[in-house]
């Protein structure tokens, strides 16, 4: 799957056919042939925990050995600068995806205090794909490709620059779930302790949330947006995955949808399936007007998933939409604040109870 359409179908989700197409296309710092200028290393020197280094770290193209702790790490993938930062390493450079309020596009509100008075890593320009030229001028001792979609060819240029790190061979492109993110990510840094520490808070926030509703439990859910159509996220996908962590569960034939493309965090289904989105809690990345009116009027507006207010709307400037995506052990508890209510709301199927944001 190529990044503009991986870029339409993760970021805050279509939302606005005009913004949708531009996210990630402007605002960067350096283009595919530049050399941008070499800054500060990643980590201060001493700081990996004792014994982490040498690692071998396997992955889909074979295994990758970290001799040393990294001084220089650049970020292929969309999301590992927020795993760096959990353990305070601060990368080098890092792609675009999301469009964040203060016009970054690498580094969410919940990160300020990770990263402190650190100098902000250089943003990447992918485009057209990953930057090479741009990432070698950065001179990494690191390469993270995790919640990426690397082609073997790919990885072979990568490689050539630095050690790369990419995904275990049992995910599909772009469905690493965060945690297993995260924990590879503080193995590779040389901080596998303190990054177990931060994994395990992140879980218990999310174990708390499931335990405090019992409502949750056997709810059936779905995430989906308007993209071609309706494009639904599959079980490998991290946010239909964060649901489930709640405690709700997939509906019935729910895997059969994506049976004819394995290798996908999700596809498209046709309207003659939309009695599958008929569940007890329904995310739908869609913004007020023709995309939430296209939805509701062609797909389900008689079905109880909207006429009993079961159905959660992500929109441009809510506080759950950006970290619904950007899942990591760092937005975790940024976002458990501010959605989790909204699934109250919509798992107790009162049309009275609202879904929208809170103030």
């Amino acid at each position: 799957m190529n990044l503009t359409r991986r870029r339409l179908l993760v970021t805050a989700a279509g939302l606005a056919a005009a913004a949708t197409g531009a996210v990630g296309l402007s605002g960067c710092n350096a283009s595919a042939g530049s050399a941008p200028a070499v800054g500060a290393p990643s980590a201060a020197a001493g700081s990996a925990e004792e014994g982490a280094f040498p690692v071998a770290l396997t992955h889909r193209f074979g295994e990758t050995t970290i001799a040393a702790e990294p001084k220089r790490v650049v970020c292929v993938g969309l999301k590992e600068q927020d795993d760096l930062l959990a353990v305070g390493v601060v990368p080098v450079g890092a792609s675009p995806w999301l469009d964040f309020p203060d016009g970054s596009k690498i580094l969410g509100p919940w990160t300020d205090e990770a990263l402190g008075s650190a100098p902000v890593p250089e943003t990447l320009d992918n485009t057209n794909g990953i930057p090479f030229e741009a990432v070698a001028a950065l001179q990494p001792d690191l390469i993270l490709a995790l919640y990426a979609g690397p082609t073997q060819a790919d990885y072979t240029k990568l490689s050539a620059i630095a050690p790369t790190v990419t995904f275990p061979k049992e995910y599909v492109d772009y469905g690493i779930p965060w945690d297993v993110q995260a924990e590879i990510v503080g193995r590779a840094v040389g901080r596998p302790q303190a990054m177990a520490a931060r994994i395990a808070a992140s879980k218990e926030a999310v174990a708390d949330a499931a335990a405090a509703n019992p409502g949750f439990r056997d709810q059936t859910t779905m995430v989906i947006t308007p993209y071609e159509g309706l494009y639904v996220y599959g079980s490998q996908d991290p946010r239909t995955r964060l649901m489930y962590e709640l405690g709700l569960v997939k509906p019935p034939g729910f895997d059969e949808l994506f049976a004819a493309d394995t290798n996908t965090f999700g596809g498209n289904i046709s309207p003659e399936k939309a009695e599958i989105l008929d569940v007890g809690v329904l995310v739908c990345f869609a913004d007020e007007g023709e995309q939430q009116k296209q939805i509701e009027t062609t797909l389900f507006k008689s079905q109880a998933v909207s006429t009993e207010g079961r159905t959660i709307w992500l929109r441009t400037g809510d506080d759950a939409t950006l970290p619904f995506s950007f899942l990591t052990a760092l937005s975790l508890p940024y976002l458990l604040k501010a959605f989790v209510p909204r699934v109250v709301a919509a798992a107790d199927g009162d049309p009275a109870t609202s879904t929208e944001q809170t103030a």
